[in-house]
């Protein structure tokens, strides 16, 4: 049984189910906000001859655990069974162990580059990034624009995305976080959405958000966690060894949609972290490995970007630019104290594949065309 959960993305639920259903010859949907869908499901009435069984949105069933464990317990030699849904999926299937051991859990992420183009890369961990010498520069700058959200990102529209970006915001307030969270200052909590996207790339620091809104520490950590659960953003955290005297405490913070930041450098630096979360996440929950993604900053405020880690254990780093090609010295400071085996400069500019000094200097649309 595959659990599929992950960033509200209507169109790109649908995607994936197409993909997985074209794999059998003959699969039966249904969807428990439909009617008859929920007649059916209730009564445990399949197609004789379906290989696979799809339930889509069936967390809003409020015994929906129960009622997939008892339907694959019985049927689990017959069917295969595909559970779809949005945010909340995720939510409610952490709640108690009845289906432990009964199904493996996968994040749905905004389409990627390698996505957008249909490759298919094998990832070898520990090793380097397999990179060709093509370039994509026009489907970059359409996912650099758009973000990686099936509507916006497929309708190329400025006015769409605009609207879009409205109404995701409302959908996810009125529909989704106040069906399950009952929060007292849901004003403050959109004042807080709004400014996220200011913070991304930069230190979080509750404390300061909380002075900005006026409201308690414990307010804004709870609102931040909230939205976090529901995708709308993730932090990542320093990669911490005494060696390097690294900070502690402080996350980073990227938005799920990087089409929402302004600045140009700070959005790119968005896309490359979503990017690489999603390598992380695929090698997690597709592979099994204990794959990380951090930040290195240390009490000097030498940082480099981002850090992929196996079991703990520095794999490679990426530091992001957008057109300068001098090589960052905190690349070299941390390669030598780490000892991590690759160095990446990934650059906005397309046209770029260079070798020099251990760091491989390499325009972004070339870098994560050989990712997932």
């Amino acid at each position: 049984m595959v659990f599929v959960g992950g960033a509200r993305q209507v169109g790109k639920t649908t995607f994936a189910v197409n993909i997985v259903a074209e794999k059998f010859k003959n699969s039966a949907y249904y969807n428990w906000d439909k009617r008859s869908d929920r007649k059916q499901i209730i009564k445990s009435d399949w197609p004789g001859n379906a290989e696979l069984i799809i339930l889509d949105e069936i967390h809003k069933y409020k015994k929906w655990k129960n009622l997939i464990k008892g339907e694959y317990d019985k049927l689990k030699h017959k069917f295969k069974f595909f559970i779809t849904g949005s945010a909340r999926l995720d939510i409610y299937r952490r709640g108690g162990d009845s289906l432990q051991g009964r199904y493996h859990y996968y994040r749905l992420h905004p389409f990627s580059l390698a996505e957008l183009l249909g490759t298919t890369n094998k990832i070898e961990t520990c090793k380097e990034v397999r990179l060709t010498d093509k370039y994509y520069k026009s489907e970059f700058d359409s996912l650099f624009e758009f973000g990686g959200f099936p509507e916006p990102l497929l309708k190329e529209s400025p006015r769409f995305l605009r609207r879009w970006h409205n109404e995701k915001i409302e959908r996810m307030f009125r529909e989704d976080i106040t069906d399950i969270e009952q929060i007292r200052d849901l004003g403050s909590m959109k004042l807080l959405s709004d400014i996220l996207p200011e913070k991304v790339g930069s230190l979080l620091s509750v404390n300061s958000i909380r002075e900005d809104l006026e409201v308690s520490h414990r307010a804004v950590s709870n609102w931040l966690n909230i939205l976090e659960i529901f995708y709308y953003h993730f932090r990542i955290y320093p990669f911490t060894r005494k060696i390097i005297r690294s900070i502690k405490k402080e996350p980073k913070l990227y938005l799920w949609d990087w089409s929402e930041v302004k600045n140009p450098s700070t959005r790119f630096e968005n896309l490359i972290a979503v990017h690489l979360l999603k390598l992380c996440h695929y090698l997690y929950d597709y592979e099994g490995y204990k794959a990380e993604l951090y930040f290195l900053r240390n009490v000097d405020k030498k940082e480099v970007d981002f850090l992929i880690t196996i079991d703990k254990k520095p794999w490679f780093v990426v530091e992001t630019k957008l057109s300068d090609k001098g090589t960052s010295k905190s690349l070299f400071y941390y390669k030598e104290r780490l000892k991590i085996p690759f160095l990446y400069q990934v650059m906005r500019e397309s046209g770029i594949n260079r070798f020099i000094n251990d760091v491989h200097i390499v325009s972004a649309d070339c870098f994560l065309s050989g990712l997932i």
